[in-house]
């Protein structure tokens, strides 16, 4: 019969079998418990301690299972779970995460956002804040969903369809231009070109609450993202 083993990792607990730990035999998970398990560090429920990453070895202990590394859409710490990989010696799941940014879709990615400066008050011209309303995403569907995960909001998409379609009607749910540039680098996007416009504002009172000098200076701007 197949040894059931427990661990906690890093707080985490779970529940597999030898067979499975062993399934890499030139992995640290193999050389820990194949010989000297009664050196191992144990905690107060006698399970197996790993000072690393919980949640993350579940991924770990998927790819043990079934040979096949399969992370969910939107998946954002591929870096992180690279270095768990590499700590446990795991080379097969390695070339798979090598194979599959090799294996990456192209295409592209439009961000668009309009905003404006807000000036310093009581004679501080120079000091200015730029302030965003609002990063539209504009693509492929399921290509946006790679991408951003669930800091995508999808909620004034009125088209349900498939994921192969294009939008322009997704949106972050933050405010941050230059971490949906980081996104976007780190999974092999290359900025290709950008446009932006200004405008003179508008002749009416701006809203109560509202600086007249800042309503004059609004300006959109978009920047184009391919990755071949």
């Amino acid at each position: 019969m197949t040894e059931i083993v427990e661990l906690n990792v890093g707080g985490v607990h779970y529940t597999t079998t030898l067979n499975s730990l062993l399934h890499e035999k030139d992995s640290l998970l193999c050389e820990m418990f194949s010989e000297g398990r009664e050196n191992l560090l144990k905690d107060s429920k006698g399970r197996y301690f790993l000072d690393r990453d919980g949640v993350l070895f579940r991924y770990i202990l998927d790819y043990l299972r079934d040979k096949t590394l399969n992370l969910p859409e939107g998946f954002r710490e591929k870096q992180r779970l690279q270095k768990e990989a590499e700590y446990y010696k795991l080379e097969g799941m390695l070339a798979c995460m090598r194979k599959e940014r090799e294996t990456r879709s192209p295409g592209s990615i439009t961000l668009g956002y309009r905003g404006s400066f807000q000036f310093g008050k009581d004679g501080l011209a120079d000091v200015k804040f730029r302030k965003l309303s609002r990063i539209l995403v504009c693509g492929r569907v399921a290509l946006c969903r790679e991408v951003f995960g669930d800091t995508l909001n999808e909620s004034r998409d009125p088209d349900h369809g498939g994921p192969d379609r294009y939008t322009s009607r997704f949106f972050l749910k933050h405010c941050f231009i230059e971490q949906g540039f980081d996104m976007l680098h780190e999974q092999g996007f290359r900025l290709a070109g950008s446009c932006g416009s200004g405008t003179a504002g508008s002749a009416a009172e701006p809203k109560p609450g509202v600086d007249a000098e800042e309503n004059r200076w609004n300006h959109y701007n978009e920047f184009v993202f391919v990755r071949d």
